[in-house]
């Protein structure tokens, strides 16, 4: 059977932002995804919790996205969906918008490399929301981090369209929590699932 990937941090994984805990498999977005697609496709669950995209993370190497990408893609898929980066924006990191871009631009140029094949899905993060400086997160992003992720959605859409990649803004479509400003209720998932769904399978 045919495999999906879906590579991301903790909205992929399924982040409850309730409790900590990971949403139910018919709860997260990728376990929707699963039933959505039947036995057409098989999908792979490649979430992690803080998970950087182009960064080196603090906390080593299986929180760093680009290492762990490699991994995933010694086989082939498919398609790749690819859903992280808002995790670049914390305070410890900093990036300028440029540097950001660049960064991105990178990590998807790993994926388009090593899996010249697949056919490539990139999601723009929700934006970070103000609340989260009320929330345990604000030990990980402050206001500097809130107002640059409402500028990176522009980054995304041209990555997209420069490597050939399809796109989905989730702006467009959900928000994230009044809980902690950073991860999606259980609507949300199912939102995102339906919304993938029809990019990647129009037939469906």
């Amino acid at each position: 059977m045919p495999e999906i990937l879906c590579f991301g941090d903790s909205n992929t994984y399924g982040y409850n932002p309730h409790n900590g805990s990971r949403y139910d498999k018919n709860i997260r977005w990728t376990g929707i995804l699963q039933k959505l697609c039947g036995s057409n496709y098989n999908i792979i669950e490649a979430g992690g919790n803080n998970r950087t995209a182009y960064t080196d993370s603090r906390d080593g190497e299986q929180f760093t996205g680009y290492k762990i990408l490699k991994k995933y893609l010694n086989i082939s898929y498919a398609k790749i969906i690819l859903a992280i980066g808002i995790n670049d924006l914390q305070k410890f990191y900093n990036p300028s918008l440029e540097e950001f871009e660049k960064g991105i631009q990178s990590f998807v140029s790993l994926a388009v490399e090593k899996a010249p094949e697949s056919e490539i899905v990139i999601l723009s993060p929700s934006h970070i929301r103000k609340n989260i400086l009320n929330s345990n997160f604000r030990f990980l992003f402050d206001e500097n981090a809130v107002k640059k992720s409402k500028l990176i959605t522009p980054v995304y859409e041209k990555t997209a369209k420069n490597f050939g990649c399809k796109f989905l803004d989730l702006n467009e479509i959900v928000k994230t929590s009044d809980a902690d400003g950073l991860h999606y209720e259980a609507d949300e998932h199912k939102i995102i699932a339906g919304n993938v769904i029809k990019l990647i399978c129009p037939e469906s």
